[in-house]
């Protein structure tokens, strides 16, 4: 059992099979702009919200016992933004890290980023680095950043490389399948827990946007209408209840106890 405080203060107690503990879960971490919107804020408040309720996901899925942490934090297609809008969130991993990464140490948490990210400014690929580097040494939950991420992209560059292994006789077509496929993914970095377990998607969107459109073919997915800057630990727990309650088939049939004992 384990016990919350909701927005309201009140504690809640959620009831989880430890032994059901998502391995990984992913975050599409949507409704920050909405969130400072509704609050008559400039949309970047919402964005350094967000960055605080990252810290308070993180601390919780470590302690659960989750894997993997993946958290959507920058698309391929954000950049389309307004440039003061892009230019701060390029900053955020820059003030996010610099405070956050000795907690991530002292809860053996280590750091990784997923993406293109030799195209991020330079302070933020420091900033990027340095994480990374600082607690690399930890064996505890990874929290995997998604950062200058799209999943076409990751597929194509993915198929790119496939193609260039066949052309220079290191690989065979006929030799090419789900598992080849994945070691060239991005995902491949935080194997065996490539494919999530769970993907949310905060803000009542209900829609992939580019992420991870291979690893969820058998994820359990959760959409919820609360705003990722209002989203707390007990919502966190109130999802992976929501997934636990789930029966994954991965495409096949639980035999009952009849069918087992009439073969």
């Amino acid at each position: 059992m384990f016990k919350q405080k909701a927005a309201d203060d009140t504690t809640v107690e959620i009831k989880l099979d430890e032994e059901r503990i998502p391995k990984h879960v992913a975050i599409i971490m949507d409704g920050n702009g909405r969130w400072a919107q509704k609050k008559l804020l400039p949309r970047v408040a919402g964005h350094k919200q967000g960055m605080e309720v990252v810290k308070e996901i993180t601390k919780t899925a470590s302690d659960l016992g989750v894997k993997v942490l993946t958290l959507y934090a920058f698309s391929t297609e954000n950049w389309k933004r307004p440039a003061s809008e892009v230019n701060f969130l390029m900053d955020l991993p820059v003030k996010f890290f610099d405070k956050f990464v000795p907690e991530l140490i002292e809860k053996n948490v280590k750091v990784n980023v997923m993406g293109y990210t030799d195209q991020l400014p330079a302070s933020t690929r420091k900033a990027v680095d340095d994480a990374i580097a600082q607690t690399s040494q930890n064996t505890g939950m990874i929290l995997n950043f998604a950062l200058n991420y799209g999943s076409r992209a990751e597929i194509i560059s993915g198929i790119q490389t496939l193609a260039t292994e066949v052309l220079e006789n290191k690989l065979k077509p006929d030799e090419i399948d789900e598992k080849t496929l994945d070691r060239v993914l991005m995902t491949q970095q935080v194997a065996p827990y490539n494919d999530p377990d769970l993907l949310i998607r905060t803000s009542g969107e209900e829609r992939i946007s580019n992420f991870l459109l291979w690893q969820i073919a058998y994820s359990e997915l959760i959409f919820t209408d609360v705003l990722w800057p209002d989203y707390k630990p007990v919502n966190l727990l109130a999802d992976i209840a929501k997934y636990q309650a789930r029966d994954r088939r991965y495409g096949g049939i639980k035999e009952t106890k009849k069918e087992s004992t009439d073969k």
